[in-house]
């Protein structure tokens, strides 16, 4: 994206992945941010999912906490979370701290209804007494301080447990979506998460959410799907994508054979939303289609997660331009054509954003 086209053509949103200085924790540099801004932290839960080691059972579903930092308007500035990729830079030995806990559950709705009832700035012997009240049971205390809510046949609902070995140091910076040059917030948060001595961990990852309003058309989505997944390598090769990263991934073939077709190049939005939810796109992949796919409330994005972690604004704001360039040229490309080499896409980018920039309605 060149320096004419000042007014980002993409509303954006971050996710950089950094870890807190032993004896630090996210909610310390939540309230380095909320200081400077003269705003308020409120504790909430946020979800994740990690493997299971348990037969039949895929993912155990978390909700660990978070800080959401509100300017003193109320909006969101930063959201600061747990990321449970985020391992190599911890001491698993370490005893939990007070007041830290996650809820687990084999089931996300469960956790659903954990968010909605309980507290999470409550102690964990208690923070699951609402959904027990719910099913009308007692809390049921176990071994490894562990608390449980269960049915009325005793069946787990959702277990409270102390948070293991150094998880509160991992810090997921969550930014509002900016709609004009993110680099000046970038620069800040970022300045404060250094002042308190924090890096970027072993398998840290810069996410970019773009809101995907305009990748809805089908021919702009069948070139965007498959531009990245001819040029996917080039990209990772030409950004220095984390080779320590997990939960990447190429775009799934079916994926790729539904932006081929006809049927999909001809659809109306709708339609092409349609087929495309049918293919089952993961999150867990270089570019991410499930937000786009399902609509997801608050988060219809298109998102990128092939970029290295980074504590440098200019570069991740780079990497951001990098990635909207592609997007502008999937959006006004006169057709499927491809560029043939990694070289050919840099040149067709630039085109399409020096074309985009002359656009009034851009």
């Amino acid at each position: 994206m060149t320096a004419e086209n000042q007014n980002r053509p993409w509303k954006t949103g971050f996710e950089i992945e950094l870890m807190a200085p032993p004896g630090r924790s996210r909610r310390d540099l939540a309230d380095r941010i909320a200081a400077r801004i003269g705003g308020t932290v409120r504790t909430v839960f946020y979800p994740q999912s990690e493997p299971s080691l348990v037969p039949n059972l895929p993912v155990f579903e978390n909700l660990v906490l978070g800080f959401d930092v509100l300017d003193p308007d109320g909006r969101r500035a930063a959201l600061l979370v747990d990321d449970l990729t985020l391992r190599a830079d911890l001491d698993r030995n370490t005893p939990a701290l007070p007041g830290w806990l996650r809820v687990l559950s084999d089931d996300a709705r469960l956790l659903d209804l954990v968010q909605r009832h309980c507290d999470p700035t409550t102690p964990r012997e208690t923070v699951l007494a609402p959904v027990a009240a719910l099913y009308g049971t007692e809390l049921v205390h176990a071994e490894g301080d562990i608390t449980k809510a269960v049915d009325g046949a005793e069946r787990p609902v959702a277990m409270a447990a102390p948070l293991p070995g150094e998880r509160e140091r991992p810090c997921e910076i969550i930014t509002p979506p900016y709609k004009t040059d993110p680099a000046p917030a970038l620069t800040a948060l970022l300045a404060d998460a250094a002042e308190l001595g924090f890096t970027v961990p072993v398998e840290a990852a810069v996410h970019i959410h773009f809101d995907a309003g305009r990748l809805t058309p089908a021919r702009t989505l069948s070139r965007l799907i498959l531009v990245l997944h001819r040029h996917g390598d080039f990209l990772r090769r030409l950004v220095g994508t984390n080779p320590n990263c997990v939960r990447l991934g190429s775009i799934a073939d079916n994926l790729v054979e539904l932006a081929k077709s006809d049927a999909f190049q001809a659809a109306n939005p709708d339609d092409a939303r349609a087929m495309l939810v049918t293919c089952k796109p993961t999150k867990y992949a270089d570019f991410n289609f499930r937000n786009l796919a399902h609509l997801l409330p608050g988060k219809t994005t298109f998102e990128a997660r092939i970029f290295p972690g980074s504590m440098d604004a200019g570069v991740i704001v780079g990497h951001a331009q990098l990635m909207e360039s592609i997007l502008v040229w999937a959006e006004h490309a006169d057709a499927v054509e491809l560029p043939e080499t990694g070289d050919d896409l840099l040149r067709a980018i630039e085109l399409a954003s020096h074309a985009a920039a002359r656009r009034p309605d851009v």
